[in-house]
Order: C-alpha cells, then structure tokens, then sequence
C-alpha cells in the first residue's frame, strides 16, 4: 500500500461547500455529530481513503466479513449549504502521517471548492458534564466575534494543550491555504462517549450554517448515557469501579 491511497468513489459539483470534519478523538462527540449529519441528511460517499499512517488492523464486520482502516468524504447537496463531511475510523498512529493525511484531505477540500471548514470534537474536564458549553479556536481572528454570535465561548489559552491531529491540523494547514477554518469542542468528561456534547456542538453547528437537523437519534443515546452514568455515580459512591467498566462501558459504542 502506499502511504496514502484516494479512491474516489463519485464526482458532484458542490456550490460554496462548507467542509465539516468529524474523526474520532475525546469523547467521539466530532464523529458523532459527523455521522447523525451524514444520516440525517442522507449523504452521499464520494471517496475513501487508506493509509499506511493508520493503525494495522482492519474492522471486523456484522457479518464476520473485515474491511481496511480509512476515512471518508461525503457530500451533501442543499438550497441552504453544501456541505463535504470527513468521518473516519481511526486518525493516524504518527506525527509524521497527522501532516500527510491532513495534506490529501485539504487537497480533496480544494479540489471541490471548500470555502471554510468546521472541525468538531471534545474538549476533556476530567469529570462528568451537566451542560456543556461548546469552546472555539479559529485561524482568522475577525472570526471570533462572528462565532462569538452562536454562543461558541472562546478562553485565553485554552485548550491548554492545543488541538491534536486533524481538528487542529486542518485550521492550521487550512490557514496557509487561505482558507478559513472554525475548531468547536464541546465540553465532556474525556472518558466516555458522549452524545449530549455532540447535541451540544450540533446546535452550534446547524445556527453556523442556517440549516436544520432532526436531533432525535442524539437525544435518545443521550438518555441512554445518562442513565449510565448514574448507574457509574452509584457505583462509585459504593466502590464499585471494577463492575462498572467491565457491564456498562462495553455497551458504549
């Protein structure tokens, strides 16, 4: 395999699209918002992408069948936005493979005329959520008030850390393309998946954008969470840290 295959799967002409990428990181709330918006708004795959930069595995199917490691694009052609949506498996496993695989995807953004991207993700308290709020980071400064509008909070030097892989490559390598780029990260533990952060960065999302999406799907995993996390508030207050992690977090997925 080489370093980076591309296989396009269909040509579309999006008007104006706006790219949004949801690969996995903390709390899965950037693929969970990216995969509602892929079924809610019955996109369309274009294109796949494998790399040797991923993990050396493959996925298991439901029907025992494996597949390669990768990451799609899909599209999504609207009267109100046109919208490119990165989701994938795993991000890479090197430093080295963060800035090549961030390279082909800009390059598949420019090729159909991305005009901004949206990176979503979780931005990790270390402690259960009530309500999160959702944190920005942009790479043009006259964007901070326009998101500002939506609610997005912005705090000095926070993410403390900055953002790791593609969320944080692709306004970076983005930037130096001329080509503006919006981070969202919505508040969550960091240890568990969280669907009520990604209806969270979801709201945000659809006012950017001025479209509409059913959240129905993300509410009732939601409730299912909670209802999980109360169980885990119980068993820690009863020491029961051991039977919480082998029941409960396998069924979280």
């Amino acid at each position: 395999m080489e370093r980076i295959e591309v296989k396009n799967i269909k040509d579309v002409e999006l008007e104006n699209p706006v790219l949004v990428e949801g690969l996995p990181g903390i709390g899965h709330v950037g693929k969970l918002v990216a995969e509602h918006i892929i079924d809610e708004l019955g996109a369309e795959k274009i294109a796949e992408v494998y790399s040797s930069h991923f993990p050396p595995q493959v996925i298991v199917l439901a029907d025992g069948l494996v597949r390669m490691v990768r990451s799609e694009f899909y599209a999504v052609k609207s009267e109100k936005q046109d919208l490119l949506i990165l989701v994938g498996d795993h991000q890479s496993a090197t430093n080295e493979g963060h800035y090549e695989l961030t390279d082909a995807y800009l390059e598949i953004a420019k090729r159909n005329k991305v005009r901004r991207i949206y990176t979503l993700g979780g931005y990790g308290l270390g402690q259960l959520v009530e309500k999160p709020a959702v944190l920005g980071a942009v790479n043009n400064k006259a964007l901070v008030e326009e998101m500002k509008q939506y609610g997005v909070i912005f705090k000095e030097n926070e993410p403390g850390g900055g953002i790791v892989g593609a969320s944080g490559l692709l306004l970076g390598l983005g930037g130096l393309a001329g080509i503006d780029g919006i981070c969202l990260m919505g508040e969550t533990s960091g240890y568990l998946v969280d669907p009520k952060s990604a209806q969270a960065v979801l709201r945000v999302l659809c006012k950017a954008l001025s479209i509409d999406i059913n959240m129905r799907a993300l509410e009732d995993r939601a409730k299912d969470m909670e209802k999980i996390v109360a169980r885990l508030r119980e068993m820690e207050q009863t020491g029961m840290h051991e039977v919480a992690s082998e029941e409960d977090l396998r069924y979280i997925g």
